[in-house]
């Protein structure tokens, strides 16, 4: 056998600051797809110096781990592998799923997963095996939004297929080359997944990411009540948006004078996430004391055929909630025809279509309201409905905005105006963390609407004064406890909390409690370590 020798740093290594140099090296990278496989590499080789330059660096890098560029890796990563990260889960493991999830290394450490089976990747489509990076940079925002100890996370990709012809012809494609399961076959497979799950992982949370849309309904119905689980796609961005829903509501409200209770939303998009957030935001007006019929009929969907109305021919199950069975004219087809009808004070887009918001909208929604509420939540950047440049110079500069994804502030009138960026890391790893504590037995409803408005409660001085409806991202921690402990207040009241120890502790204490189990990397340590 053949002993390479040991590799010792140069003599003065230590007197240098290597996570600079790091960081020199990251931003030397021409591309955003080239600095997301550096900074693989890099988790790699030093984790501990990959979470303290994460920490330190969010706003930078977040983009980079998670969206926009995880789409290019998701998309690219058969031909970017480079070593086994995460665990796949085959269907041809069916039969002896538990056996495979057995082979994950420490798995009495295990307290969180993200699992997703490629399906419908960020408005990508269809990226089978290649969705692996999802479950990974999901993770990696809990370890730096909530402190989640790493060896804990459990980052899986259900390899079933895929339904996109050109993976199955690309001799690098790393996943089984089949069409996806259907029916009985899928329902088989994942009933014995999460039964496997409980079994291996006894004290783990799953939470599910991008699914296609009828089986993220499906599964999330079917597993909620049994299992430790929700669904990201569903609950998670209903919660973030309604956050920033109740701050931009605010907003409006306090520059036209209406009152609260007569705020109309018009979802454009009617997808898993669309629906998703439209039954989250019926909370909004629930809060405000109206029954759930009379908070349904301020909440209007469109799809690629126009408005949802109750006697549409053919209509998907998931549709049917917020169809309308008090339009009798004509179908409304155009965006435009149809905020004439409904005169809405917020519009919201999960639709996944590029500018679907033309200038005629935004136009449109400026005539009808002092401050028009606009949010095209469709990621990445290359998807969204309207971008926050055109939103303020259509409007006047009077839109309330908020986006799926990053984007820089605009000056309008001698003053910076900052987008709202309705990221699912304000809201899925304070409701993780909280889980987790309190030994959730299972995450409620009234769980999730806890952690939105913990989140719309978590403005600063300087964040309320700047006109912000969602806080800043670089104080994340900070909000994710505040969330936390929302989440393991909810559970106590519903008693769904297994820590019962928890329920003594003051809400100083319990915040205390919260910060205090967020693991750090040990800096000291790291900074010039290689």
């Amino acid at each position: 056998m053949t002993h390479l020798p040991p590799k010792v740093p140069p003599p003065h290594f230590h007197d240098t600051n290597h996570l600079q140099r790091s960081l020199v090296q990251l931003r030397s990278k021409s591309n955003g797809l080239e600095k997301y496989i550096f900074l693989s590499s890099l988790k790699e080789r030093d984790p501990h110096l990959f979470y303290e330059i994460l920490l330190a660096n969010m706003l930078e890098l977040v983009p980079i781990l998670y969206t926009p560029t995880v789409g290019d890796a998701c998309s690219n990563y058969s031909h970017i592998w480079r070593r086994p990260e995460g665990l796949y889960v085959s269907i041809e493991h069916k039969g002896y799923i538990r056996h495979v999830l057995s082979g994950w290394p420490a798995a009495h450490n295990a307290r969180i997963s993200v699992v997703t089976d490629g399906s419908r990747i960020l408005g990508l489509g269809d990226l089978g095996a290649n969705g692996l990076p999802i479950s990974i940079g999901k993770l990696d925002l809990y370890i730096a939004g909530a402190g989640i100890r790493p060896q804990s996370t459990v980052p899986i990709c259900l390899d079933l297929g895929t339904n996109t012809q050109r993976f199955l012809d690309d001799p690098l494609y790393i996943g089984v080359r089949r069409k996806r399961p259907v029916g009985v076959e899928m329902d088989e497979f994942m009933d014995e997944f999460m039964v496997a799950m409980r079994e291996v992982f006894p004290d783990l949370l799953v939470q599910f990411e991008d699914f296609s849309t009828d089986n993220a309904f499906r599964y999330l119905d079917k597993f909620r009540h049994k299992y430790r689980c929700f669904n990201d796609d569903i609950q998670g961005t209903g919660a973030v948006v309604l956050s920033g829903f109740i701050n931009a509501a605010r907003l409006a409200s306090a520059a036209s004078g209406r009152p609260l209770n007569s705020h109309k939303i018009l979802f454009f998009g009617a997808g898993s996430a669309g629906i998703g957030v439209a039954k989250q935001l019926i909370s909004f007006f629930t809060l405000l004391g109206m029954s759930e019929e009379e908070a349904k009929g301020h909440i209007y969907t469109v799809d690629s055929k126009g408005l949802i109305t109750a006697d549409r021919k053919g209509l998907q199950e998931h549709k049917k909630f917020f169809a309308r069975t008090d339009y009798r004219g004509p179908p409304l087809t155009k965006l435009t025809e149809i905020i004439e009808y409904v005169k809405p004070t917020a519009l919201l887009g999960l639709s996944t279509m590029r500018n679907a918001f033309t200038e005629d909208v935004a136009k449109l929604m400026a005539s009808l309201n002092t401050r028009p509420i606009i949010f095209p939540l469709s990621n990445p950047v290359s998807l969204s409905e309207l971008d926050f440049d055109d939103a303020v110079k259509w409007t006047g500069g009077k839109v309330v905005f908020a986006s799926g994804s990053p984007y820089p502030s605009v000056v309008h009138n001698n003053v910076a105006l900052e987008a709202g960026q309705g990221n699912n890391m304000y809201i899925f790893p304070g409701i993780g963390l909280g889980s987790i504590l309190s030994k959730a037995k299972r995450i409620s409803d009234s769980m999730v609407t806890q952690a939105s408005i913990a989140l719309s409660e978590s403005l600063n001085e300087d964040e309320v004064r700047s006109g912000l409806i969602y806080p800043r991202l670089d104080r994340i921690r900070t909000i994710s406890s505040k969330i936390a402990a929302a989440v393991i207040r909810q559970a106590q009241k519903e008693n769904l909390d297994g820590h019962l120890l928890l329920r003594g502790l003051s809400d100083d204490s319990l915040l205390e409690y919260i910060q205090g189990k967020m693991w750090q990397p040990p800096s000291s340590f790291t900074s010039s370590r290689m």
